[in-house]
């Protein structure tokens, strides 16, 4: 899976020191723009373990280097050209090897996410610029979309995983920004070998070591939420699953009081019913700004790479659907 950097809003996410130096490009610096979650406990090294987290900054001069902890394969855009891929990269990675014009430019940055068996240090350490060059704050969207699901959500199996999976495809159409709260092998209801993200969403990263997030960091305007793929698989019953789903949208309603959550039905239709419930307990309670999505035939076995994960089509097409519900 791929965790994303690209250098974004600050103003939406990353709450910056009081002591940043304004333009030198290092992880504090106030015109880097961080979208997703992120650990700024260390000033020097900016973290982010879920999917889809990216950055984004602009600057001056004609080149740009990322400075590395460790191995890694990340993701970089510059200027809103296309995504390059990064692999197994360490240390000053040169990202312009041929020169750019002169100028300001802009620069989007993401890691792979550690899933299965690949263990990269998604570590954001900053960039280099020019002598003389500096960071300029660059223009993001006001809008946020929020996420939260397993390894169909983070883009398992897809090309590029988060920046191909159908969340970041939807934001991106919609001219929004986006984080993907979303890991493989996660589940609702907490259960034995199965992350549950009915409390694990709450969590600036996966473990629960890392500390609680800090909502007032930026406040999403949407919350898609596709859960329940892996539950079945460890023995998590109907009565449950509704029972993590109301409780879910009730904490996450406490968290974003403005936003509209919307509960999308499973591609396999895992827990219809249960999902159907929670949206309706939640109506019940008073919450108007809650919505049952009916995926029903958006992709079928063939958009997918083994039955279960989307391909590149196949998150494009469930891209398309969405991006038209939630306009």
């Amino acid at each position: 899976m791929a965790v994303v950097v690209a250098v974004v809003a600050a103003v939406t996410t990353a709450v910056q020191p009081a002591s940043a130096a304004t333009g030198d490009g290092s992880p504090t610096d106030s015109n880097i723009r961080y979208f997703g979650r992120w650990d700024t406990r260390s000033p020097s090294t900016y973290a982010s373990e879920w999917a889809g987290a990216y950055a984004v900054l602009g600057f001056t001069g004609t080149t740009v280097q990322l400075r590395q902890r460790n191995s890694v394969d990340l993701y970089t855009s510059i200027d809103n050209g296309g995504w390059v891929t990064h692999p197994n990269v360490h240390g000053t990675v040169n990202l312009t090897p041929t020169r750019l014009p002169s100028g300001t430019h802009t620069l989007r940055v993401a890691y792979r996410q550690d899933a299965g068996s690949y263990h990269g240090d998604g570590v954001f350490q900053g960039v280099t610029l020019d002598s003389g060059a500096h960071t300029v704050a660059p223009s993001v969207p006001s809008r946020i979309i929020e996420f939260v699901g397993d390894s169909i959500t983070a883009g398992y199996r897809s090309s590029k995983e988060a920046l191909t999976a159908y969340g970041w495809l939807t934001a991106e159409k919609l001219g929004a920004a986006h984080t993907e709260i979303a890991r493989p092998s996660v589940c609702l209801s907490p259960s034995s070998g199965c992350i549950g993200m009915r409390d694990r969403y709450f969590k600036t990263g996966v473990d629960t070591s890392t500390p609680d997030w800090d909502f007032s960091r930026y406040q999403a305007g949407d919350v898609v939420i596709n859960l329940g793929t892996n539950d079945v698989g460890h023995g998590v019953s109907g009565s449950q699953f509704q029972a993590a789903y109301t409780t879910l949208l009730a904490r996450i309603r406490a968290k974003y009081p403005n936003a509209t959550l919307y509960a999308m039905e499973t591609f396999h239709k895992l827990y219809v019913n249960e999902t159907k419930a929670a949206v309706a307990a939640r109506i019940k309670a008073g919450d108007g700004k809650v919505r049952f999505i009916d995926t029903e035939g958006w992709i079928t076995a063939s958009d997918t790479a083994d039955g279960t994960h989307p391909t590149d089509g196949g998150h494009q097409k469930i891209a398309a659907r969405l991006a038209q519900i939630i306009g």
